[in-house]
């Protein structure tokens, strides 16, 4: 009888974290695809970006911790906490994802948003390819097409999005090495940092709310670094930190703090490629929410993506990489 019994713990164990991982897959996507509207609409031209930041990662610091003070990990923080264990689990990524955003905004500028949007999807590719390289978790060629489906997805979005705004023109060398060559290094660095953080939450058993309080520390030193010798900065000496602010302004921060406690969840118990999903998911429900709240019908090409995404989700999840005899 014990024996029938630990097979139905296990079954019921899954089932509940499979639950979780939707949950935590489908909030994230709500978060991603409104945070672009709600910014817009809370956040005034006058309000400094680094200050903005600063205080996204501030506030996604205190829900962190107070969740890690409900689940009584503050406890254990405490007793196995290490600088070495620290920087090993969080603070590379933290770094690799501070040198994107830069990387990310040069080649913003020296884009037109079309080949931006496009180039920037490839690193749903990179980070299966990290992911298998430092987690050795195998994709099966069921999920290979899914993938393959999502960035088809991703690019049909992107013309979409690209189609209603003008592409610049500029010399074509300073395309490739200031606007094509920066966002596909910046795509490799988050595959990479991606399934690093994988790797710490699966493998080292870090947990992902400590894992944001860390990077978010990293982060926002970094963030300050730069900022000291940036017009930011010499905005923020002269005006204050706070701007341009209203009460208002505090719901994208929060939203985007909550948004990023979700991406350790999810990347904690799903992976980061599972993140790659709810990226371009959310793309089509920025595109319902334009539509219900502005007006703006979603075009042909979003029309297109929906079941592509819909069915590169649904091979991902329903063929999963079996493990071989020889292999276990």
């Amino acid at each position: 009888m014990a024996v029938a019994t630990k097979p139905q713990k296990s079954t019921r164990s899954s089932e509940k974290t499979d639950a979780l991982v939707w949950l935590y897959s489908v909030l994230l996507t709500l978060q991603y695809g409104a945070q672009p509207l709600i910014s817009k609409r809370f956040t005034r031209r006058e309000v400094i970006v680094t200050s903005f930041v600063l205080m996204c990662e501030i506030v996604k610091v205190v829900c962190a911790l107070n969740l890690m003070a409900k689940d009584g990990g503050l406890k254990k923080v405490y007793k196995d906490w290490t600088l070495v264990g620290a920087l090993t689990a969080s603070g590379l990524p933290a770094v690799i994802y501070a040198l994107q955003n830069i990387l990310l905004q040069i080649s913003y500028k020296n884009l037109d948003s079309l080949t931006f949007s496009i180039l920037n999807q490839t690193k749903i590719l990179f980070t299966a390819f990290f992911t298998y390289v430092i987690l050795r978790h195998k994709q099966s060629i069921q999920q290979i097409g899914a993938l393959f489906l999502l960035i088809v997805a991703a690019v049909l979005l992107s013309i979409g999005e690209g189609s209603s705004k003008g592409s610049s023109s500029g010399n074509a060398d300073q395309k490739l090495f200031y606007g094509i060559i920066p966002i596909l290094v910046a795509s490799v660095l988050s595959g990479l940092a991606s399934a690093l953080c994988q790797w710490a939450s699966q493998v080292k058993k870090h947990s992902s709310y400590l894992m944001t309080v860390e990077m978010s520390f990293v982060g926002s030193m970094c963030l300050l670094l730069v900022t000291s010798k940036s017009p930011d900065g010499e905005a923020i000496r002269q005006h204050g930190f706070f701007y341009g602010w209203t009460p208002l302004t505090l719901v994208p921060v929060i939203l985007n703090a909550l948004g990023g406690i979700l991406v350790g969840l999810v990347t904690s118990h799903a992976g980061g490629v599972r993140k790659g999903f709810v990226i371009v998911s959310a793309l089509l429900v920025t595109a319902v929410l334009q539509f219900i709240f502005e007006g703006k019908p979603p075009s042909l090409y979003c029309l297109l993506a929906l079941p592509l995404v819909v069915c590169s989700i649904s091979i991902h999840q329903k063929y999963p990489y079996q493990v071989k005899k020889k292999e276990s």
